[in-house]
């Protein structure tokens, strides 16, 4: 497919190599030596937005929605379909191209200032990252403006399709990932409110 691959041995490894050598995209096990994948995945995160995939033998519903959790952006178990792997990583990189290439890059909701080319939400003086997952999902909302967004339209926000085999269920830790750095309480939500039975949607009347 013309990727440039570059692979590490454990997880120590694995957290020099993207200091170093910032990739696109991260393909990580969880179950590495040294140091274990949500390790790395932490200090992945503490240092940029770049995309992660996790590609781990941990397949349960609970091991996937954890991973998700964690703050990656998508997750694959193992035994896997190369062909499989190659799609997600291309819809996972499509996502983050189209991300950088998209004119509108600060957006508003209430008094969050949405900013794209941060990778941050700001209120006030205080600085709120996100992930690209966690942004993707504030600005299809945001974009939304205030109309409900369902389920099905988020997951094909989040991986360029709504794949058969990830649970709706997804989502709602996407959200609730979100609600939590945003503050926002999803009983008397300022920002992300809850349509039963239908989706969600930004608290903007429509």
């Amino acid at each position: 497919e013309g990727f440039a691959v570059e692979t590490a041995s454990d997880g120590l490894a694995a957290v020099a190599a993207v200091r170093e050598h910032p990739p696109r995209l991260m393909v990580l096990d969880l179950m590495l030596p040294a140091l274990d994948g949500f390790a790395v995945l932490r200090a992945a995160r503490a240092d940029s937005d770049l995309p992660v995939l996790i590609l781990s033998a941990r397949g349960t519903t609970s091991d996937r929605v954890g991973g998700i959790a964690n703050g990656a952006d998508d997750y694959l178990p193992k035994p896997f379909s190369p062909a499989e792997l190659v799609v997600r990583v291309k819809a996972l990189l499509r996502r983050s191209e189209r991300r950088d290439a998209e004119p509108i890059r600060t957006l508003t909701l209430a008094d969050l200032i949405i900013d794209r080319d941060r990778q941050e939400v700001r209120r006030g003086a205080e600085r709120l990252a996100l992930t690209q997952s966690e942004m993707s999902l504030l600005v299809a909302l945001v974009r939304a403006g205030g109309r409900i967004v369902t389920r099905e339209v988020l997951l094909d926000q989040l991986y360029g399709k709504a794949e058969a085999d990830v649970l709706d269920r997804t989502v709602d830790v996407y959200v609730r990932r979100l609600r939590d750095k945003l503050g926002d309480d999803p009983d008397e939500p300022r920002y992300v409110g809850t349509v039963r039975g239908a989706g969600y949607r930004a608290m903007i009347d429509p």
